[in-house]
C-alpha cells in the first residue's frame, strides 16, 4: 500500500479538523450540531491513517474512504439545509411553526440551539464551510481509495 497516499488522506482530515477548530476558537464561529457531526468522521479517518502507518492492515484504508465519504455526505446534506433545498433536523433549524400552541412555540424557541444549521456562518466563492467540507472530503475519499488499491 502506498503510505504517501495514506499520509495525504489522513493528514488531510487532520487539516480539515484543525481548520474547523481554528474557525471556532480563533475566528469565533461557533459550530452548529451538523458542523460537529462532520468532524467525527475526520477524526476517525486520521486515527485509521495513524494505525495504517503503524503497520495496520490495508482494509483500514477502505474504512478511511468510508469515513471521508460519510463526512462528505453530511456536508452535502448540510449544504442543502443551508440553501433551503430540503429541511434539516428540527433540533438545529427553525422548524415548522404552523399549528403550534403558544406553549409549544415557546418550548421550541427555548430549546433551539444558539447556532442554527440552516444559516451560513461563513462562505468563500459562494460556498459555505459545509460545502467546502463536502468537496474536500470527497477528494480525500478518492485518495483513500487510491491508497487502498495501490500495491506500492
Amino acid at each position: 500500500m502506498n503510505k504517501t497516499l495514506v499520509v495525504i488522506a489522513s493528514f488531510g482530515s487532520l487539516a480539515m479538523l484543525l481548520g474547523a477548530f481554528g474557525f471556532q476558537y480563533i475566528g469565533g464561529l461557533a459550530p452548529c450540531p451538523m458542523c460537529l457531526w462532520q468532524r467525527y468522521p475526520h477524526a476517525v479517518a486520521f486515527v485509521l491513517g495513524v494505525l495504517i502507518l503503524a503497520g495496520g492492515p490495508r482494509i483500514l484504508a477502505a474504512l478511511g474512504a468510508i469515513a471521508a465519504l460519510t463526512t462528505s455526505a453530511i456536508g452535502l446534506f448540510h449544504t442543502g439545509v443551508e440553501r433551503d433545498w430540503w429541511e434539516g433536523p428540527t433540533t438545529c433549524t427553525s422548524g415548522p411553526v404552523a399549528n403550534l400552541t403558544p406553549e409549544e412555540l415557546m418550548a421550541q424557541i427555548m430549546s433551539a440551539p444558539l447556532v442554527r444549521c440552516d444559516e451560513v456562518a461563513w462562505e468563500m466563492f459562494d460556498l459555505s464551510m459545509a460545502s467546502w467540507n463536502a468537496i474536500g472530503s470527497l477528494i480525500l475519499a478518492f485518495v483513500w481509495i487510491a491508497a487502498w488499491r495501490s500495491r506500492a
